[in-house]
């Protein structure tokens, strides 16, 4: 099969900035600063996304972009607009805040697209630049047939994903009492003790990630391949490292991180069976935001390393990750490296860079895997019902492959992008850890 060539985006153009910048500008967190920073690399291609998937007649752009008006504006954090401090390289970026929000410059109506075609109409969207002199974020909205997604894309420095999925709860019906938006103000952690602040850090500096075969430089485009899991074959998986009746199921995040060792395994990438160090680690996004703070955007997360286990077999794979979450406190750790983070000296240099929390290199991580549950009922928008949502995070410098999963209602989406270099893993991954599932999901399996 004739694979097609990377898309080519024109020049974006340069409209009118919406932002005022005789406001006073902030200087970004760190984590903010070190995203955008990342954008240079040109390959790096820092935009993440959320795809939403729903059955019923689309809105109309006008609709949509008075629904955007009246629940997306109070969000202030939709208005701010990067700038740096100066010329110098090493000076530290800033936010400044516009004092409009103009839905007809963020949400546009996108060709409509085929169910064979959507995955490359929507990694073509997904790699197109975000309008320069304007906040950096967009909505698309895509219709389908017998419905339409919603794509809402943003530079990482502006959100993370639990910002996207916030955003994009907020355009639904049900959401219409929740309590007024909070912003500004970094999320609060809980100061780990100065003796386990030095262990999770000199652990978290230390290499001990096993490069991958695919390993190198990533190109600015990007392949998507999307599975959908049903709810019965992901609890099913859940529940097979059960010994008793008992007993607890494994967490939907241990079958996903399981699924996608066993996939790296039968993929020949993980070299041989049996444990050898360095290991395969997952790079596991974790959010640290309080209960009050469920609605704070920006970038308020911290990630944490998973050995991927190689066991032939998938039920002990699954009981190794299952138990290693269970024990390693990883909500802990990521809050205390949320803490370590968000206090570091805004100076960037080699030095910092090199030392730093989110260290590009593949022998600090292999893969990137992100796994989020929306815990959230029946959503719609109108009389659309919302049916499935994917995750679309950016590449970083050294790692052209990640693997994601959303997990809501009746549905899971895993999915795997690539760069256009490795666009011949995409569909495989995404195949073999729907496969993997299924190996968990059977009980003579």
């Amino acid at each position: 099969m004739t694979r097609p060539a990377p898309p080519s985006h024109p020049a974006a153009s340069s409209p009118a900035p919406e932002h005022d910048t005789s406001r006073p500008t902030t200087a970004m967190p760190p984590l903010d600063a070190w995203m955008y920073r990342q954008q240079s690399s040109g390959g790096s291609n820092m935009t993440a996304a959320l795809l939403a998937w729903f059955e019923g007649p689309p809105p109309t752009l006008s609709a949509l972009r008075s629904l955007a008006e009246y629940r997306l504006a109070p969000y202030e954090r939709l208005r701010q607009m990067p700038s740096a401090a100066d010329s110098t390289d090493d000076s530290w970026p800033l936010w400044s805040t516009g004092p409009h929000f103009e839905a007809a410059h963020h949400v546009v109506e996108s060709p409509g697209a085929a169910t064979t075609e959507l995955e490359v109409d929507i990694a073509a969207l997904f790699t197109a630049p975000l309008a320069p002199g304007r906040p950096p974020w967009q909505l698309h909205l895509i219709p389908t047939t017998g419905g339409f997604v919603l794509l809402l894309r943003a530079h990482h420095a502006l959100l993370d994903g639990r910002s996207i999925a916030t955003l994009l709860r907020a355009l639904f019906d049900e959401t219409a009492a929740l309590r007024p938006p909070r912003v500004g103000g970094a999320a609060t952690v809980d100061a780990p003790s100065r003796a386990r602040q030095l262990v999770w850090t000199l652990g978290d500096l230390l290499p001990k990630a096993r490069p991958l075969p695919f390993h190198g430089p990533v190109d600015p485009f990007r392949v998507l391949s999307f599975r959908q899991v049903s709810r019965q074959e992901l609890d099913a998986a859940r529940a097979s490292t059960r010994s008793a009746p008992s007993a607890e199921r494994a967490s939907t995040n241990a079958v996903f991180l399981a699924a996608t060792a066993g996939a790296l395994r039968t993929q020949g990438v993980t070299g041989r069976s049996l444990p050898t160090l360095p290991g395969i680690c997952a790079l596991v996004p974790v959010d640290v935001r309080t209960n009050e703070e469920s609605q704070l955007l920006g970038n308020h997360y911290a990630t944490v390393r998973v050995p991927l286990p190689r066991q032939r077999d998938a039920r002990e794979r699954l009981a190794a990750v299952d138990c290693y979450i269970r024990r390693a406190a990883i909500g802990a750790r990521a809050r205390a490296q949320a803490a370590v983070v968000s206090s570091r000296p805004r100076k960037i240099t080699p030095l910092s860079n090199a030392a730093g929390r989110y260290v590009d290199s593949p022998r600090y991580f292999s893969l990137l895997c992100s796994s989020v549950s929306t815990h959230a009922g029946e959503l719609t928008l109108g009389s659309a019902r919302l049916t499935a949502m994917a995750a679309l995070p950016p590449l970083g410098p050294g790692h052209p492959v990640a693997v994601t999963a959303i997990h809501h209602g009746s549905t899971s989406v895993v999915t795997a992008i690539t760069d256009h270099n490795h666009r011949d893993l995409a569909q495989p991954l995404a195949e073999r850890i729907h496969d993997e599932i299924r190996v968990l999901a059977d009980p003579n399996g």
